[in-house]
């Protein structure tokens, strides 16, 4: 049976060592890096098409580093696929989490002073210094007002609904454009709930439910996924509209029955 390559541990030439025998394949050493840049696609291959993307901080866990591409693993979900090396590094110091849709980073701790980066909601910070309600970041400086700490809010659905008005970006995983799986897994995750990045994958892993939907369920058609906000709206990252966008869910389901993905395939509750 093959493997699917999303989760699948191993290259051609080695494997994670959970898996190296039974690949038959060198054990690989894994080693944890964190991603530096504000966004970074991880793709199928080397220069290869994007799968998804990954924010400053997350872990990345580096199983080869050949030619300037790190093939490994994105921690926080499994996801398997490759990133340039140049954009890992070793994070030291507090890390912190973006908790608003985009947060600047300046050169001094002054909102005045020149803009460095924008990060996106979710990335982390590794916070060297406090001062004056500023944070000592890896570039600059940021507002501390614009990153939180431990606390995880409980209303995914509710985190989903800040995303409105996001540009539609197939592979799209933040706050500077997203996808319609992108988005409940983004969403999801900032709840400190779990959720597989693609819609298949969702749709595999949630349990079905009959009867009318509810605010949290998961409405999928074949290669498409949106969240019930209530039990007649539905919010979705999609490309018809080209951004994330609430409408009536009779409404979507006509259209996208008629035009795109056909019937719907599922519906579900986390």
């Amino acid at each position: 049976m093959s493997q699917d390559r999303r989760t699948w541990r191993a290259n051609d030439r080695v494997a994670h060592p959970d898996i190296a025998a039974q690949a038959g394949l060198s054990a690989a050493r894994p080693v944890v890096r964190r991603v530096l840049p504000p966004v970074a696609n991880l793709c199928a291959a080397p220069a290869g098409a994007r799968d998804k993307q990954l924010v400053r901080g997350a872990a990345f866990e580096v199983l080869e580093d050949r030619d300037g591409w790190s093939f490994g693993t994105d921690v926080s979900d499994g996801y398997v696929g490759h990133l340039p090396t140049s954009v890992l590094a070793e994070h030291e110091g507090d890390l912190r989490t973006v908790d608003v849709l985009t947060a600047h980073v300046y050169r001094d701790a002054d909102f005045k002073s020149p803009d460095m980066a924008l990060l996106p909601f979710g990335a982390m910070v590794a916070v060297s210094e406090e001062k004056d309600g500023y944070l000592r970041v890896e570039d600059g400086w940021m507002m501390a007002q614009h990153v939180g700490l431990s606390e995880k809010p409980v209303d995914w659905v509710a985190i989903a609904e800040r995303f409105l008005g996001t540009p539609y970006l197939w592979g799209g995983n933040t706050s500077f454009g997203i996808d319609c799986s992108g988005l409940v897994q983004v969403a999801r995750h900032a709840a400190g709930l779990t959720a597989p990045r693609d819609s298949d994958m969702q749709q595999a892993a949630f349990p079905e439910v009959t009867g009318d939907p509810s605010r949290g369920d998961l409405v999928f058609w074949k290669g498409h996924v949106g969240v019930m906000v209530s039990e007649t709206e539905l919010l979705h990252a999609n490309a018809h509209h080209m951004m994330v966008a609430k409408e009536p869910f009779a409404q979507a389901k006509a259209r996208i029955g008629a035009k795109e993905f056909g019937a719907v395939a599922k519906i579900a509750r986390p």
